[in-house]
């Protein structure tokens, strides 16, 4: 099993083996063919979640701010910021955040998406700022927000996802970006 690396973080087996016990399946959502990984349960679970959030955070070391994306990375995103003793920044999708914003556009596999963060109120200039997020299917969305964050002026110092689906090729969209995927399938 291959795993990026994102500052001292250290993926084990026995951590892919919780993921994927707290994982459910379900076939053919959101369309037929497609075999979703919902993190529900494990998010669920007290101590799935604690130990999630510590793997997440050993990989954030370093970090001055915590980027989670909109929505589930907003869960992890706290998580491992409390964690970590720092703040959170909610990467929100377009049309959320009242203005003034800074925007990126990505591809979406039929048409664009955009993302969108605080361009008043939070400074984001010199901050060391790693992004969490539960999983990394293609990295659009993930590398649209690295892009968001440093044209605002932050060091993006790495990600950390729970799940990460390998033939959809999101590492490579990322790259070079330090990546941590607490499992990889």
């Amino acid at each position: 099993m291959e795993h990026g690396s994102l500052g001292a973080a250290r993926v084990t087996d026995q951590m892919a083996a919780l993921v994927a016990s707290l994982t459910r399946e379900v076939a053919d959502f959101p369309e037929p063919g497609v075999q979703f990984k919902d993190l529900t349960p494990l998010f669920a679970d007290s101590d799935g979640l604690s130990r999630v959030t510590d793997a997440l955070a050993e990989g954030a070391r370093g970090a001055t701010l915590i980027a989670g994306i909109d929505a589930r990375g907003f869960l992890l995103g706290a998580a491992v910021a409390i964690r970590l003793g720092v703040g959170v920044l909610a990467v929100r999708k377009a049309g959320k955040l009242p203005p003034p914003v800074h925007s990126q556009t990505y591809q979406l596999e039929y048409g664009t998406a955009a993302l969108e963060i605080p361009a008043d109120g939070v400074e984001l200039a010199g901050r060391r700022v790693a992004i969490v997020d539960d999983v990394l299917a293609t990295g659009g969305t993930l590398a649209a927000t690295a892009r968001l964050l440093s044209v605002a002026g932050a060091e993006v110092i790495g990600a950390g996802v729970v799940l990460e689906l390998a033939d959809l090729g999101g590492r490579r969209a990322v790259a070079p970006l330090p990546l941590t995927a607490l499992r990889t399938i």
